[in-house]
């Protein structure tokens, strides 16, 4: 089995990432993917390039603009603004049980939340109503009015 080499062409690159040329040029002039190594023919791509072109082409992929996909690779903060739900859309949620009857649905995307993030914060749901339902003994006359 053979290494894969320290840096490629433009078509090489192109078809790992499985990018057309023009594509990845216009990537290359919008600051999506970092300037090759060199000039024209002999110009160099390495691991990196490959790496960016790969996210680029799974955000595009998941509806983010190419204008925040710069943003995100860049660094730059960015706010996340909901967008209202479309008929047909799909949603990938997280739903925490916390007890019968009481649950709680997170949309990452639309919260801005991590997948870290999320388990952190279901984490500290959870924490909380152990420490309310542990300190809170609902009295029996109240608990029959409550049926």
């Amino acid at each position: 089995m053979s290494e894969p080499p320290a840096s490629y062409t433009l078509n090489e690159l192109c078809v790992l990432a499985d990018l057309p040329v023009r594509t990845l040029r216009y990537y290359v002039q919008n600051g999506l993917i970092d300037r090759p190594d060199g000039e024209t023919r002999a110009a160099r791509y390495g691991a990196k390039h490959l790496e960016q072109a790969l996210l680029v082409r799974k955000w595009t992929a998941a509806g983010l603009s190419l204008e925040r996909i710069r943003d995100i690779l860049h660094g730059q903060e960015v706010a996340v603004t909901a967008r209202p739900k479309a008929p047909g859309s799909i949603e990938v949620c997280s739903h925490l049980c916390i007890a019968d009857g009481l649950e709680m649905v997170i949309e990452p995307t639309r919260a801005g939340m991590t997948p870290e993030q999320v388990r952190t914060f279901a984490k500290g749901v959870m924490a909380l109503y152990a420490a309310i339902t542990s300190t809170q003994e609902v009295p029996s006359s109240t608990q029959d009015k409550q049926i």
